[in-house]
């Protein structure tokens, strides 16, 4: 077989569909963010402003954030030596896990590498802890959710999105007696759209079943200390583990699952994904520590955060962009082609020093190809304007039907 030429036709695919994807190099400057510089391929520089970061809040900025994790690296060093068994576990990581507990409300919390990997290892662990369970997953679950699933060897059954009626006739037509769980997200993050979390807990009581909530793109965002979308809601207590990410509104690195102690002890003792990945360097810890303390008590950054999406959004929506607006922090403006959205983010990257990736299939279902801007508190007026001022330009430039594109 020539390799070669297999790996030109799987790249050569993805080029005629206009879903190549391309990475742009970024230098961050430490207490400039939104902004930060373009070293373009010809080794020439641009300043541009970032509108589709996943530092929701700039705390990847934020002098707390900092200073601790300078402290660590001094006291220290850079690694961890280990994974958390093997001189991988440190006073920093135990105090990163005590803190997520309390945000929670759970008896404890395990800290990995990232949120992809805290679902994965969790969701492809649990059949082992249940034999026969039945997972039953949200058709628009987060790949690692789904790649946990699929690989855990059980039972799945997959609920059209946020679709409680068919997850009961699913749950119905199962044995009454197997083990079963609910997988869920509190905010999709392409959408930006709601999980029914009270219906789906009543839902998991009435079967007997436990609950798993991926709160990713809500902790420290949502609820009066940032715990995500299901503290804002007064329900978690009802959540058996959440899944969330420290590298988001957190502005660090890594992810966790927070549930009962006996919980988190099987899957740390049990799940591959953990035992065998070393632990994140305790600089790390640190600042993530930092971040999620802070923003137990940062209510105004939060209000901030959600003030600049409304007003985003609005301001889109008067110049008939098709917006999809569920309420959420995030701002999705669907293009519905691939060509034309990779066209939309060369022209506002080049052209205007804006920097937002287009969002194609896979992650997107075909024909809801779209630019996903995430305004953050740290977004000033001036950027808003330009950025609103750009899209309206290049809207008409690229020649799309904004009536069309909304119906």
């Amino acid at each position: 077989m020539d390799y070669t030429a297999k790996l030109d036709e799987a790249l050569n695919r993805l080029h005629d569909e206009g879903r190549y994807r391309t990475f742009i190099d970024i230098e961050r400057k430490k207490g400039n963010f939104p902004h930060a510089t373009w070293r373009k391929p010809d080794g020439t520089e641009q300043p541009i402003t970032v509108w589709c970061g996943n530092d929701y809040l700039g705390m990847g900025q934020h002098p707390v954030v900092l200073e601790a994790m300078h402290d660590a690296l001094d006291a220290t060093g850079a690694g961890s030596g280990g994974t958390r068994n093997i001189s991988g576990t440190t006073v920093y990581h135990k105090a990163l896990e005590a803190e997520l507990a309390d945000l929670h409300g759970k008896e404890a919390a395990l800290v990995f590498t990232s949120a992809y990997v805290a679902n994965d290892a969790t969701l492809s662990t649990l059949p082992k802890l249940f034999p026969g369970l039945i997972i039953y997953s949200d058709e628009l679950n987060h790949a690692s959710m789904i790649e946990g699933i699929r690989r855990n060897g059980g039972a799945k059954r997959v609920f059209r999105h946020n679709d409680v009626e068919h997850l009961r006739e699913l749950m119905a037509a199962d044995d009454p007696d197997a083990p079963k769980l609910i997988a869920f997200e509190s905010v999709y993050s392409m959408d930006g759209d709601f999980g029914p979390i009270e219906a789906i807990c009543d839902l998991a009581d009435e079967f007997g079943a436990l609950t798993y909530i991926d709160e990713v793109h809500a902790v420290g965002m949502y609820g009066p200390r940032g715990a995500g979308v299901a503290e804002r809601d007064r329900l978690m207590h009802r959540l058996d583990i959440i899944n969330a990410t420290l590298a988001k509104a957190y502005g660090v690195v890594g992810g966790y699952i927070a549930a009962s102690a006996k919980m988190c002890d099987a899957i740390r003792s049990y799940a591959p994904g953990f035992i065998f990945s070393s632990s994140m360097p305790p600089a790390v810890a640190a600042g993530a520590c930092a971040s999620v303390r802070h923003l137990k008590h940062d209510k105004k950054l939060r209000e901030q955060h959600q003030t600049q999406a409304k007003i985003l959004k609005t301001r889109l929506k008067g110049l008939g962009m098709p917006i999809i607006d569920h309420g959420s922090h995030i701002v999705p403006v669907i293009v519905g082609n691939p060509v034309h959205t990779k066209k939309l983010s060369d022209m506002l990257l080049d052209g205007y020093g804006i920097y937002v990736q287009p969002i194609n299939f896979p992650t997107v279902p075909r024909g809801t190809e779209r630019l996903r801007f995430t305004p953050s508190p740290v977004h000033g007026p001036d950027e808003m304007d330009k950025l609103v001022h750009a899209m309206d330009e290049l809207w008409s430039h690229c020649a799309l039907n904004r009536a069309e594109l909304a119906g």
